[in-house]
Parts: structure tokens; C-alpha cells; sequence
């Protein structure tokens, strides 16, 4: 059951109810005008690809300067302890726009542009959740949920959509696999803007994603809206527009970063000039850690171990800031642990939205985005699954466990230089337990040490199997639910 459209009554429910929803917003604006109490905030959610846990100002980066995203986290907060569900593109995605672990709806690694496979209609996504309180909904940049016409966005709850079906090295252009790809289109609504996007049409999609964003901003500023910005940067191949092309010390991926700080700083200033300042979350994170084998076109992943598409720190734990002023406390840092999954529930709060009818694995993070005091993480374990549904590791309280597995590194490795990767090597790794609060890079196992904290996250773990299952153990998850496949 859907909730009606801001700001019709609810019709059939009690009165009770209503006035327990406009109190949960209500809440949220303490300050705010009579009558306006009943308008729910506005999201802009900005989700990059690739980006390092050390690509940004206010966590370590050299080379280049965030101002803008620097600022945002004066005057908002930075987690230290912010987590995608996965070190890949569409399951992280997946997971962000469902509340869901990505394995719970059926989406593993990157979607390929032949595949058919796509994020199922009967998972509610956040943009559907936000119409059912009468959002306008909009999206630009990286989808990679689903490629067929019917698993588009605009299929998905956005008004509208400007942006690639899937990643943008998915193209005839690939440096290793230039036959492997059909040419890259760029989609606006649900018609073909470009049917062969071009280097020249790519080095201009931040300018492009970001003016689209704050058009949107502008034609729905009147009424409550969510904005999803997914740059397909720094995620290869890297492009720039040319007004940050050979502005930074980092070289090309510096400059990429430089325009990304800059698109942030375009949408803030339109929030400023619209009057929707305070009334707008604006959450910046990103899907998972930096592709290591292309080296200096990949980014940094900071103090953490590895990257991309490993379970390690690197791989899986993102820059997150969150700034809404005169609602989230400035210059905070919340060094709690929090997911991506919990993006959706949080918000549903905040907007007085009915949850979906489906279990989803997300929790509502406002204790730790607002500062209460005492505010804790509210997971008891954060679970990371990759490859072909493979439990490779869990986080509780400061305690980090790995499972055995065959993992990936370029630790003795040649880096990619320019566009073009390096080599990996296989990794095997062990059980491996890891005291985060003292040990942030995975130096030293203490799993034979600590033999009765390896018992208790396993139990935890063993729930999960149970849950959603483990090919490292040969086992299917009973809540695990179909995606969306369709014949090319």
C-alpha cells in the first residue's frame, strides 16, 4: 500500500496517524513559518564513482584542492565510518536506492550492457518512495541498473533523467576490450540523445549532469524534491572539462576531482540563491573505493588497505558528507558505522513516507546526522558481499572480520599509467580479524588471539547466511529476491 501525494489527506487512516506523520516532519523544522511545517525537506544526493576514501580534502588528499567539499563538512558532517555494501558499481547502487543489501534484490557486480538483468519493479526504489509524498524526482549521470528501455530510470520513479545506462568504459574505446562493447549512448528521458557518445561528449557530462541538477532545483523549487547525481567520474576513462584540464598538481585525475568539488559548489549556490538552503539535505558519497590497477588514473584509498573491488577497508569504506543548515550541527565528525542501505530509511523519516512492504536492511541514521547525544550506529554487524555472492567480510563495533577467500592487489605490482591498467595478483586471504579503532589499515590479524570475538561475529555471520546466503560456503539465502531479466 502507497502512501497519497503531499499534501492530500489520508484518506482511510486515522487521524492519529496523520498527525504522528506531520509531527515526524514537523520535527524537522522546528523554525519553520505556520503551514510550512507540513512540507518535507528536499534531498539532493550526489553518488560518485570510484572515488577513494582518500580522494578529498577533509580526508587527506594532496595535489589538488575540495574547497566546496571541504566547506560542506564545516558546516555539516563527515563520517569516518561510511560504507557501500560492495567494492562495485550496480550493487552498490542497488543498495542505495532500495535500503537493501544488494544481494537481498538480486543485483551482483557490474551489469554489462547485453546482459538483460535489471534492479526488479516490485523493489520500491527511493525516488518511488519520495513520490508517494508528491516529490518532483529527477536524475543525471550513472544509472547501471539495468540497461533495457523498460529498466531505465523513468521506470523507477523519476520524473526525469539525463545520463549513461551503465559505466562509461563500457564503450568500443575500452583499452583492453575494444570489441567487447557496443557504442555508448546518452539518454535523456526515454529517448537516445546520443547514440555513440564520442571523448569530446564525455569530457563535457560533469558540466552537463550538473547543469541539469540545478535546472531541476530551479524549475521545482515550489514544491518538495529529490535530486539523485551520480558523475560518472572519477570511475575511468577520465575526462575533464577544459577549464580544469592541467589545473592541478595530481594531473588528470586532480583536475577531475577539481570539477566534481566544482559541480558540488555549483548546486549549493543555486540552493543559496533559491531560498532552499535550509530546507535541503545535500548527502555526498560515493559507490566504492579507487580502481588501483590504473594508477595514475585511479584514486587513493588513503590510510585504508586496497581497493576496488577487494572487501578490505579500501574497497568498501567512502567519504560521506552530509549538510543541511540549521538542522545537522556544524563541523561535526560521526565516527560511528553507517551504510549506504541506510540512506533510504533515514530519508523516509524525514519525509513522513511510508516504509516499503518489503524487509529491507537499512536503519535510520537521524540520531547520528542530527548529533544527538550518546547516538550509536544502530547495526549490530554491516555485512560485504562480492563476486558471485561470496560473504567476504562483516564489520561490528570496532571488530573487522575476513573469510577465507581469493582476492585481488597490485601490492608488488606495475601500475597502469595513462588510461591503461596495471597487472593484478591474487591474493589468498585467511580468516583475519582487525581491531579498526586501533589498527584503520589492516596491518595485523588477530584472529588467533582473539578466538572468542572470531565466535561471536561468526553467529552473527551464520544469521546472515541464512538470510542471504554464501557461495563461499555453497549455500542459498531463503530472502533472497529475483531481479528484473528481459531478452536483448
Amino acid at each position: 500500500m502507497r502512501l497519497p501525494a503531499w499534501p492530500a489527506p489520508l484518506p482511510g487512516r486515522s487521524t492519529c496517524l496523520a498527525a504522528f506523520l506531520t509531527f515526524l516532519v514537523g520535527a524537522a523544522f522546528p523554525d519553520a513559518a505556520p503551514g510550512e511545517e507540513a512540507r518535507p525537506p528536499n534531498l539532493v544526493l550526489i553518488f560518485c564513482d570510484d572515488l577513494g576514501y582518500g580522494d578529498l580534502g577533509s580526508y587527506g588528499a594532496r595535489g589538488y584542492e575540495t574547497p566546496n567539499l571541504d566547506g560542506m563538512a564545516r558546516e555539516g558532517v563527515r563520517f569516518t565510518d561510511f560504507y557501500a555494501t560492495s567494492p562495485v558499481c550496480s550493487a552498490s547502487r542497488a543498495a542505495l536506492l532500495t535500503g537493501c543489501y544488494h544481494e537481498r534484490v538480486g543485483i551482483r557486480g557490474a551489469l554489462g550492457p547485453r546482459g538483460g538483468t535489471g534492479l526488479s519493479h516490485a523493489e520500491t526504489t527511493l525516488a518511488e518512495l519520495l513520490k508517494q509524498r508528491g516529490y518532483a524526482t529527477g536524475m543525471a549521470g550513472k544509472w547501471h541498473l539495468g540497461s533495457h528501455p523498460s529498466q531505465r530510470p523513468t521506470r523507477h520513479g523519476f520524473d526525469e533523467f539525463l545520463g549513461l545506462p551503465y559505466s562509461a568504459d563500457m564503450w568500443p574505446r575500452h583499452p583492453e576490450a575494444p570489441n567487447a562493447y557496443p557504442p555508448l549512448p546518452l539518454i535523456d528521458g526515454d529517448r537516445i540523445a546520443i547514440a555513440d557518445v564520442t571523448p569530446e561528449d564525455q569530457s563535457r557530462f560533469t558540466e552537463r549532469f550538473t547543469e541539469r541538477a540545478v535546472s531541476f532545483i530551479r524549475r521545482h523549487r515550489d514544491r518538495p524534491f529529490f535530486f539523485y547525481l551520480a558523475p560518472n567520474m572519477p570511475h575511468v576513462p577520465l575526462f575533464a572539462g577544459e577549464k580544469f584540464r592541467g589545473k592541478t598538481e595530481r594531473g588528470l585525475y586532480g583536475d577531475v576531482i577539481a570539477e566534481i568539488d566544482w559541480s558540488v559548489g555549483q548546486i549549493l549556490r543555486t540552493l543559496k540563491e533559491t531560498g532552499l538552503d535550509d530546507r535541503t539535505l545535500v548527502v555526498f558519497t560515493s559507490d566504492n573505493g579507487p580502481w588501483l590497477s590504473y594508477g595514475d588514473h585511479g584514486g587513493s584509498a588513503g590510510p585504508l588497505r586496497e581497493g576496488k573491488g577487494t572487501c578490505y577497508e579500501g574497497g568498501v569504506r567512502e567519504p560521506m558528507i552530509a549538510r543541511w543548515p540549521g538542522r545537522i550541527p556544524p563541523g561535526r565528525v560521526c565516527r560511528e558505522p553507517a551504510s549506504t542501505i541506510d540512506v533510504l530509511p533515514t530519508i523516509a523519516a524525514l519525509a513522513g513516507a511510508r516504509l516499503p512492504d518489503r524487509p529491507i536492511d537499512g536503519k535510520d541514521i537521524r540520531p547520528l546526522l542530527f548529533g544527538e547525544p550518546g547516538a550509536r550506529s544502530p547495526h549490530d554487524a554491516l555485512f560485504f558481499q562480492y563476486l558471485n555472492g561470496q560473504l567476504q567480510a562483516m564489520r561490528s563495533g570496532r571488530w573487522k572480520l575476513l573469510f577465507p577467500h581469493t582476492a585481488r592487489t597490485m601490492i608488488g605490482q606495475a601500475a597502469g599509467k595513462g588510461g591503461v591498467p596495471g597487472k593484478y595478483a591474487q591474493l589468498a586471504v585467511g580468516l583475519e580479524l582487525y581491531d579498526l579503532e586501533s589498527d584503520i589499515g589492516e596491518t595485523t590479524n588477530l584472529a588467533e588471539r582473539k578466538p572468542e570475538i572470531v565466535r561471536q561475529l561468526e553467529e552473527k555471520a551464520e544469521r546472515f547466511r541464512e538470510e542471504l546466503g554464501d557461495s563461499l560456503q555453497k549455500r542459498a539465502g531463503k530472502a533472497v529476491r529475483p531481479p528484473d531479466r528481459v531478452s536483448d
